[in-house]
């Protein structure tokens, strides 16, 4: 698996690899559980104890845990492995950390190919996306369940309805249910958001208060996840919504290639202006090409 992760990078677009990724597309088998939630929400935390108890289930696991990338020097420190402590000797158990590098969203540009490979072998993968804010949306290109992580004291209802990344999610987790009164105002408020905001489709999207130190609400995550679940399996959801990423993994890849081929192009170049004007220059330039 390693290997194979490591030639979705190195060997993009060859076709050995190309046909390794269609196959393994066709032959999905794991759910996949997608974490995202602002820096410090307890993402990682969460996903620690998820791994175990899915082990203590008798079902294979696999991690792919996305960090952000220093803009400056490109650097990623890949710290989400730090909190999710694993047996080396289990090898039901597979853990990969992956640098954003200049993607915003919350993935990276090779998240889509690793999951496609980890979830034709796992029973369960998990994707845990970077810290987000309002608006990054990209866990719904490969999650078949999007869970929230939001903090107790991070808001009020309003805040909640501005958040973008709020249209998104399958099922809402309120972490460190331990702080009590703070983490039940949480719950209200993005149950408030969510009543607000209205609700589309058959499924009511779930607020569950969890606190992965003491287990309160685990029970009840798991819950909503196995609930979800099912509910994909009806009326060929699952598939629809598969099928979707499928046609959006299309648009992004191909969105930044031709993003990268015409930064490549203009590179070096000189035009006199202002950026407005240098900008129109070098995309008149490249519609001539």
């Amino acid at each position: 698996m390693a290997q194979a992760l490591a030639a979705s990078e190195t060997r993009r677009g060859t076709p050995e690899l190309v046909a390794l990724l269609d196959a393994a597309a066709q032959s999905a088998k794991a759910h996949v559980l997608g974490l995202t939630g602002p820096p410090g929400v307890g993402k990682s935390t969460l996903t620690h104890t998820l791994v175990q108890r899915a082990r203590a289930a008798g079902e294979t696991i696999a991690v792919l845990a996305v960090d952000p990338s220093s803009r400056r020097t490109g650097g990623a420190l890949l710290g989400d492995r730090a909190r999710i402590q694993t047996d080396p000797e289990d090898r039901g158990v597979f853990v990969r950390s992956m640098a954003a590098r200049d993607r915003l969203g919350g993935l990276s540009d090779d998240a889509v190919a690793a999951m496609v490979l980890l979830r034709a072998v796992y029973d369960r993968v998990i994707v845990e996306t970077v810290g987000v804010g309002q608006s990054e949306a990209d866990i719904d290109l490969v999650a078949d369940t999007v869970v929230l992580c939001i903090q107790p004291g991070s808001g009020d209802s309003l805040q909640f309805m501005k958040a973008g990344v709020m249209e998104l999610p399958d099922i809402i987790v309120i972490t460190k249910a331990d702080m009590a009164d703070i983490a039940r105002r949480a719950a209200a408020d993005v149950s408030g958001a969510l009543s607000l905001n209205g609700t589309s489709g058959a499924w009511r999207v779930p607020v569950v208060r969890v606190s992965a130190a003491s287990g309160e609400g685990l029970d009840v995550l798991d819950a909503a996840i196995t609930e979800h679940r099912a509910h994909l399996a009806q009326a060929g959801r699952r598939s629809a919504r598969r099928a979707a990423q499928e046609e959006r993994w299309v648009e992004e890849a191909i969105r930044v290639r031709f993003g990268t081929e015409g930064l490549k192009a203009v590179r070096g170049l000189s035009e006199r202006g202002g950026p407005f004007a240098r900008e129109a220059a070098f995309a008149a330039r490249l519609t001539r090409s």
